[in-house]
């Protein structure tokens, strides 16, 4: 994969469906497929619904910002542009930097699962144990899947974002039928059991699922990443954010039905892959989990695809805007995709599946922390643009002035203070903290060297968002 010249740019080629599947997918990957277990275990399935529904609806209030701001600016780039709009560079490279890391665990934790998934399927996959990292095997036979998968991923992407669009879309709509099929046999064919609605403790139960719920939402902020590949208004933007949200959380909740009402919340809870496990239970076949596990790869390479679409998006944006080399601003002349910006992506990839998902859920959840922080950043920079910039073009206005930016920064400070020192998930020391003070200063050093060869004209020319610099 080369790219001699630079002369391409950003095509809008997306359409709301194919925009939707995006969201839609990197949301819903692998993580309900193997954790639908523990919460029903932990919370009973209508105190697992309850959680989701709670979380669901906070996180849908951090969503109307979004919807707001990437119907005003719909740019490549996302949280990147509208922390830029509002405070300039530095708070800028911050939001971006955070949600960088963030998506990178993602997209790292991918290529460890893959081989996971393919580990469920075929008897014997567990091959050439390489070494024991973070408590787990590194077996030799993951790491050859998980390469083979990121260079798929990276070539999909290379080659254009309607391609992987279009093959998200397909992917999704299998999602959602096997969703459709869960819920659909557990009323008309599946056993029934009776699991307690709330579990043993019902207040500690839904409390200890709905700490999960904020990253199992993380995804919808991808749409705003593609937004200046998008064929549609701008208001469609935001209604495609929110109809991602409303429709994701949908598919936890009647999906935790469905398995709670025909599985035991322990068999349940000990499964390796209980939505696999609920599956064959309500059909009565190991067939039906096999295909389970089969929709759960695909759920995963959805995932996968669509947070190298954002992760690459914000690299681009950030080299544009003269935060990262230039060079990583290059749009393929031909597939008009940030092909460099990709192939960095892939590049740094490829060292997680040496180190096995048990390093990598590290980094996950350290990166889950710069995630929320980025939600905070964007939350405070729609208060700062509704005063500094009433009269900007909102074609998505929410009522009421600064309330509902004001509230979602009270969530997403809830949220940040759900990792900290003393709380039920907070990060691990020293491991997870080391990580997150190892970006930290990766990034300040980046920050440093890029106003050092940007000159202060360049810098005040890329507060403006990227489209209008061309």
């Amino acid at each position: 994969m080369t790219d001699d010249t630079t002369d391409g740019s950003l095509e809008r080629v997306l359409s709301r469906w194919q925009l939707f599947a995006i969201g839609f997918g990197a949301i819903v990957g692998w993580g309900w497929i193997i954790q639908m277990g523990y919460w029903i275990d932990e919370a009973g399935p209508y105190g697992a619904m309850a959680a989701f529904a709670i979380g669901g609806v906070l996180v849908l209030l951090v969503a109307l910002i979004y919807g707001e701001l990437v119907s005003a600016m719909p740019f490549a780039g996302g949280e990147h542009v509208y922390t830029h709009r509002a405070f300039g560079p530095a708070v800028s490279f911050v939001c971006s930097w955070s949600l960088l890391l963030g998506y990178m665990g993602v997209v790292g934790f991918q290529s460890i699962a893959l081989g996971i998934g393919f580990s469920y399927l075929i008897p014997g996959f567990d091959m050439l144990a390489l070494w024991t990292f973070a408590g787990q095997t590194v077996y030799g036979s993951w790491v050859a899947v998980g390469f083979l998968g990121i260079l798929a991923i990276t070539f999909l992407n290379y080659r254009g974002v309607e391609i992987t669009a279009q093959v998200q879309l397909v992917l999704a709509t299998v999602i959602a039928i096997s969703g459709i099929a869960l819920v659909t046999g557990s009323l008309t064919v599946g056993p029934s059991v009776s699991n307690a609605a709330f579990g043993g403790a019902p207040a500690l139960g839904i409390t200890t699922v709905a700490i999960q719920v904020p990253m199992l939402f993380v995804g919808f902020d991808v749409v705003p990443q593609a937004a200046e590949e998008a064929d549609m208004s701008s208001r469609s933007l935001a209604l495609v954010v929110l109809a991602v949200v409303a429709t994701v959380g949908l598919f936890y909740i009647v999906s935790i039905w469905a398995a709670g009402g025909a599985v035991a919340a322990g068999a349940l809870g000990n499964s390796l892959v209980p939505a696999a496990t609920a599956m064959s239970a309500i059909f009565g076949s190991t067939m039906a989990g096999k295909l389970m596990t089969i929709v759960g790869i695909g759920a995963l390479l959805t995932s996968w695809s669509a947070f190298v679409i954002g992760a690459s998006r914000i690299v681009f944006a950030m080299a544009d805007s003269g935060l990262l080399p230039e060079s990583l601003a290059t749009v393929h002349p031909e597939y008009n995709t940030p092909s460099r910006a990709i192939v960095l992506i892939g590049a740094l990839s490829m060292a997680a599946p040496w180190f096995g998902g048990n390093f990598v859920s590290s980094i996950i959840n350290a990166g889950s922390l710069g995630i929320v922080l980025a939600w905070f950043t964007v939350a405070v920079s729609f208060v700062a643009l509704r005063y500094n910039e009433p009269e900007m073009e909102r074609p998505f206005k929410l009522p009421g002035g600064y309330t509902f930016g004001i509230a979602a920064m009270v969530v997403t400070l809830f949220f940040i203070g759900l990792y900290m020192p003393g709380a039920p998930s907070a990060l691990l020391w020293p491991r997870e903290w080391a990580i997150v003070v190892a970006w930290i200063v990766l990034g300040a050093v980046l920050f440093a060297l890029s106003r050092r060869s940007t000159t202060e004209t360049t810098m005040e020319e890329t507060r403006q968002p990227v489209s209008e610099q061309q």
